[in-house]
């Protein structure tokens, strides 16, 4: 059964039994400013779960790309990746536990024909004045009796560590506004793994070892975050993720997810590059294939590398996958560094097309925006040889990166200069033949990440979209600038792109040539008349053929549902969007563009604000 199989047998499950497939979100949320990537299935539908009415219903299934930064570091054992595909279905206000959890188990055991006696259970133990889910316990034991099973032995009670579910994680790091709620988790249990001799018991509560494999997760999605305390949602809501790597690596039976049908290509290619074998070579492999497979896909919603945001993960993974891809090779050859990972990203391209059938269409242009990072790499590591050479004279016979000179001793300051400044990483600093305290690296490292979090801290902290005052007026005044841009410049103009804070909003557009400043103005000015005109703000949820007929515009490369909601601003303008926004124009007061950029290919950036 490949992936490919597991996602139709997936959809159509649910489809059957009264759900609406829902298109795959971008892997870059559009108008959210608190988070980098999508990082799971119910990330675009928190308005939703809140009580706000989705165009496709009540019964929701799809299959969502996702990214998670937090597991870059994970990345290097038999089950973790940052790049994934979820499985999820929803259901927003309909059906709970009842039918949830049955219906799970029949897909899995059903459906995927996985064992029975391999799979075991998790639910929640309770958290302060939220009881455990004794309901939930109830129709498993139910469920596991009725196939003979004793229900103790498969079913285990687990703290709010393991089996609470939202976004920012535990109950404490939510940001008010934010919905959560108990969940139910199924493991696979690898009779080949055996526990470690610092593994904590034979069961998935306690075993982090790798001998279970969560591969399912029913979340029961009925708290929000309010100052002190959880109070009930509007509604109750099943939000079910289950991995679709994770769930391949059960129905194979492979305990090393990088020896399934879906990476094993791609780590055979890495080997016939590298000249080494995948079994006494894992974590560098696994780190090669995760990386560029990520990077693949960051690279193909049209990021490039940088020092910001998304751009930082993706030269962070470009230059981590080449790290571990050098290391494979001979490292004291001085063609080392010319080993052919375009023959990599052809493989990912090729495996992934059959799911993502635009990968092949956008090849040339993820391959060269990772070819171009790897030859900026080189000359970084030009640059920081020579940062090494004028600080330590004694070291000119040898290279940062290439031939082993022997061992020197450098400042731990100056081992972190070359990881901060130009990218190298300690295990390539030492790989080059210099030794520092590591110790006042991790010191360092430390400090550098505690700034890093906290200049970040408001910007993605993973919890809920920015719905602040100001950024819902933000989000009415694009759909204003949208408009005015198309009256000015027509019809071809569209939409490629936009962020949204309190603070500023940040409008991208196709446009070839750079506005003049009578031009800037006669924009504005169409703006900041239509906010006089104090035009009314309503949507209506239509078919999307009905909403094209209409004129309504949108992001010129998004897909749509076959129902959508579309704004209208007064007579003025038409869109497709989610919400939220203010009730008439007036609120906004005034518009005032600040810059525009040229960001290249064809494309300008508008900065703006809306005043008080």
């Amino acid at each position: 059964m490949s992936a490919r199989e597991i996602i139709d047998i997936y959809i159509s499950f649910f489809e059957k039994r009264g759900h609406k497939q829902i298109t795959n979100s971008p892997l870059v949320p559009l108008n959210d400013p608190t988070t980098l990537f999508t990082s799971s299935g119910m990330q675009p539908l928190i308005p939703y779960l809140l009580g706000e009415e989705h165009p496709s219903g009540k019964r929701l299934v799809n299959v969502q790309n996702c990214f998670r930064t937090q597991d870059i570091d994970e990345v290097g054992d038999n089950r973790h990746t940052t790049f994934f595909r979820m499985l999820g279905n929803w259901s927003l206000g309909d059906y709970f536990k009842a039918e949830e959890i049955p219906w799970l188990w029949e897909f899995l055991t059903e459906e995927l024909k996985l064992p029975k006696e391999k799979l075991f259970i998790t639910v929640f133990g309770g958290y302060e004045k939220i009881e455990a889910d004794d309901e939930s316990f109830g129709i498993w034991a139910e469920i596991l009796k009725k196939d003979g099973f004793n229900p103790d032995e498969k079913i285990f009670f687990a703290d709010v560590s393991k089996n609470w579910w939202s976004r920012s994680g535990v109950p404490v790091n939510m940001p008010v506004g934010e919905p959560g709620g108990p969940d139910t988790e199924v493991y696979f249990r690898f009779d080949d793994v055996e526990h470690s001799d610092d593994c904590k018991g034979d069961s998935p509560v306690i075993c982090e070892c790798g001998k279970f494999l969560e591969i399912a997760n029913s979340v029961f999605m009925q708290y929000v975050k309010k100052e002190n305390s959880f109070s009930d949602l509007p509604q109750k809501n099943v939000d079910f993720g289950g991995g679709l790597e994770r769930l391949l690596a059960a129905v194979e039976n492979k305990s090393d997810m990088f020896k399934t049908s879906l990476f094993l290509k791609i780590v055979k290619e890495i080997e016939k590059e590298t000249g080494k074998t995948y079994q006494e070579n894992k974590r560098a492999m696994q780190i090669i294939t995760d990386h560029f497979t990520a990077s693949v896909f960051i690279a193909g919603t049209g990021i490039i590398p940088s020092n910001k945001e998304q751009g930082y993960v993706l030269r962070r993974l470009i230059r981590r996958g080449l790290d571990n891809f050098f290391e494979l090779k001979d490292t004291h050859s001085a063609n080392s560094r010319q080993a052919n990972i375009e023959a990599v990203l052809h493989k990912i391209v090729e495996i992934y097309k059959d799911t993502d059938p635009l990968l092949p269409e956008k090849f040339e242009g993820i391959k060269n925006v990772i070819l171009e990072e790897g030859q900026k790499y080189q000359k970084a590591l030009r640059e920081a040889r020579k940062f090494v050479e004028k600080n330590y004279p004694s070291t000119r016979s040898g290279q940062v990166g290439g031939e082993i000179m022997g061992t020197v001793e450098i400042k731990p300051e100056d081992a972190f200069n070359l990881y901060s400044s130009w990218g190298l990483s300690p295990t390539q600093i030492k790989s080059s033949g210099y030794i520092f305290d590591e110790q006042k690296f991790a010191d360092l490292m430390e400090k550098h990440k505690k700034l890093s979090r906290s200049a970040s801290s408001g910007m993605f902290k993973g919890g809920l979209a920015d719905t602040s005052e100001k950024t819902i007026m933000g989000h009415t005044a694009t759909h204003l600038l949208h408009q005015a841009l198309r009256d000015v410049f027509g019809s071809g103009l569209h939409q490629t792109g936009s962020n949204i804070t309190s603070e500023r909003i940040r409008f991208d557009f196709n446009l070839d040539r750079n506005l003049t400043a009578d031009e800037i103005k006669k924009v504005e000015n169409i703006v900041n008349e239509k906010i006089k005109e104090n035009l009314p703000v309503k949507f209506e949820i239509m078919p999307l053929v009905k909403a094209k007929e209409l004129g309504a515009i949108g992001l010129f490369d998004e897909k749509y549902q076959e129902n959508v909601k579309v704004y209208f601003v007064g007579n003025y303008s038409k869109e497709f969007c989610g919400g939220p926004h203010v009730d008439f124009t007036g609120v906004l007061k005034s518009f005032t563009i600040i810059k525009v950029d040229n960001i290249g290919k064809g494309q300008r950036r508008i900065y703006a604000k809306v005043n008080e």
